[in-house]
């Protein structure tokens, strides 16, 4: 698993698109957060949280996660190397591991420099230290299991189709019906308690700061549901 992990890594870093992917998920949050007038810049909200930065970076890693992992397994389709892959002596799950925990390992170190945002309300709010810490941890939590569940559905979605597009517009397609899909639906109430189904309610009850085992279960079995539906679309290769 781990010469798959530092495969992918190399072949992010030894090219501008782990650079260029990073770069440009720093700059989108940066611009709205702190330069563009609206709702939500921070300097303009008045109040010391991160609440818009939490609540937009969803939406910005539901389009970076899938431009990430579309090319996992597309390319290794495309190009015949995953035969080759499949003949080393290693297993169709270190396979899979290591290319998933490869695109998490960039996701986490995208999110990394946003810690600067915490550091900066601290320290700009009315009073140091009026920034809400638990909650402020509780929504990074949140969103290290976000990130790793979209994770888990563009690698699946790579290994549909040999085209990276097809790969990248099907995985934005299940990733915002996962996280927003159930939360839409909700607003109809035609079923109670549907919301639960997916992730936003979920992410949303983890960012107050309360670590809920039910939350938890949530977005790690339906991780592993998409890493297992990977295993076995990896098997018919």
């Amino acid at each position: 698993m781990i010469p798959i992990l530092k495969k992918e890594l190399n072949s992010f870093f030894s090219t501008p698109i782990g650079y260029l992917v990073i770069g440009v998920f720093l700059a989108m949050n940066g611009l709205f957060l702190w330069v563009f007038k609206g709702d939500f810049n921070i300097l303009d909200a008045g109040f010391a949280d991160l609440n818009n930065f939490f609540f937009i970076v969803p939406w910005f890693l539901l389009f970076l996660i899938p431009a990430i992992t579309m090319r996992s397994f597309s390319d290794e389709i495309r190009l015949g190397t995953i035969e080759i892959l499949k003949t080393k002596p290693i297993t169709d799950w270190q396979i899979v591991l290591g290319k998933y925990f490869g695109a998490l390992v960039l996701i986490i170190l995208a999110l990394i420099p946003t810690i600067i945002y915490a550091f900066s309300i601290h320290n700009l709010g009315g009073e140091i230290g009026s920034l809400d810490v638990g909650s402020t941890v509780g929504s990074y939590i949140g969103l290290l299991f976000l990130a790793s569940t979209f994770t888990s559905i563009g690698l699946f979605t790579s290994t549909l189709s040999n085209n990276q597009i097809v790969a990248f517009i099907l995985a934005v397609i299940i990733c915002f019906f996962m996280f927003y899909g159930f939360e839409a639906f909700a607003e109809f109430n035609l079923v109670d308690g549907i919301q639960n189904l997916g992730m936003k309610a979920h992410f949303n009850s983890i960012s107050r700061g309360v670590i809920d085992t039910r939350d938890l279960v949530y977005f790690i079995s339906t991780t592993v549901f998409f890493l297992f539906l990977t295993r076995f679309k990896l098997e018919q290769e």
